[in-house]
């Protein structure tokens, strides 16, 4: 077997099953602010296919679902019911622990103190940022996008005033989830979208540097998107720029994974990252999908990818 690039290919190091932004809700299909059909009962059905498929293939070590698996549209009175509901249908896979991060729609549900738990998200003070390390040769660092953010946090949580004051400042509107007047990446100034704080940065700083003394290649994964050539200016994290501006200090983040923006994308940063963007579970039409499961090997990670999710074979460049 050979691989894209002509060289004599090996067996992955280890592979793992992904989904995003399945945004299950037992209510009537919709549309969402941009009018793009959105299949609420159908999502699940996406998962359990998903699920399904991960089994059969009896490889993968993880699975990681990059937020959003409930939608905040689903009423109020159902969501710990719901959350539960496809928490369950996660815990179907077989292969190893399923690692979920949060999104917004997670969060218009349930405030952290109840989500957490549900999600197995075990961390002090509410975090929700970690890192795993599956085989000695690769870490993944898990970050936490609504740690600054206008959701989630109790009101007068000091998260919260800090981030409603980010809102003042960047976003004119009324409605602080309009990106209207707001121009280029500067539309990322939306009360849906959120950042990495201070404390976090400083454990990413901290991350990277004992991945980096242990030769490890990191995988950075995060349900806001963290480059504009791969995502909406409008879905991007607040501070996706200090983030990077950290990252790119080290040599040993090789790609940069997410969801959220439910078209997906696909770039490659000026520093040779690779920034992959995830088809959403909630806008495959009936009888179609968006999951797929990626191979890890040392110089590359392939992304195999089902039906609406596109295949991508993203290979490492040499940074110093």
């Amino acid at each position: 077997m050979v691989s894209s690039n002509g060289s004599a290919n090996t067996q992955p190091l280890f592979s793992f099953g992904l989904i995003s932004d399945v945004q299950y809700a037992d209510i009537p299909d919709g549309r969402s602010f941009l009018g793009v059909p959105r299949y609420y009962r159908h999502s699940i059905l996406v998962l359990q296919r998903a699920v399904k498929e991960w089994n059969t293939h009896q490889k993968h070590m993880f699975v990681i679902n990059f937020g959003d698996i409930v939608d905040g549209f689903c009423p109020k009175d159902q969501s710990l019911g719901t959350v539960q509901k496809v928490v369950d249908e996660f815990e179907m896979f077989r292969g190893g622990p399923v690692y979920h991060m949060i999104g917004n729609h997670c969060l218009y549900n349930l405030p952290r103190s109840k989500l957490l738990p549900l999600l197995k998200i075990q961390t002090l003070a509410d975090r929700a940022y970690y890192d795993f390390s599956p085989v000695p040769e690769y870490r993944f660092v898990v970050l936490d996008g609504y740690d600054i953010s206008a959701i989630g946090w109790p009101q007068d949580h000091p998260k919260t005033l800090e981030a409603m004051n980010i809102l003042r400042e960047k976003n004119p509107n009324e409605d602080k989830n309009s990106p209207d007047n707001l121009v280029g990446p500067e539309r990322r100034s939306v009360m849906f979208n959120g950042a990495v704080g201070k404390e976090q940065l400083e454990w990413l700083d901290g991350v990277l540097l004992e991945a980096t003394k242990l030769k490890q290649k990191v995988i950075v994964c995060c349900h806001l998107p963290l480059d504009p050539g791969a995502a909406s200016f409008a879905t991007l994290l607040w501070n996706y720029d200090e983030v990077m501006n950290l990252i790119h200090r080290y040599s040993c983040v090789k790609a940069c994974l997410a969801g959220h923006d439910h078209k997906g994308g696909y770039s490659i940063d000026s520093h040779g990252i690779h920034h992959r963007v995830f088809e959403a579970a909630l806008e495959c039409p009936p009888g179609t999908n968006a999951f797929g499961y990626i191979d890890v090997f040392d110089d590359r990670i392939s992304l195999v990818g089902t039906d609406r999710m596109e295949s991508t074979n993203m290979h490492f460049s040499s940074r110093s």
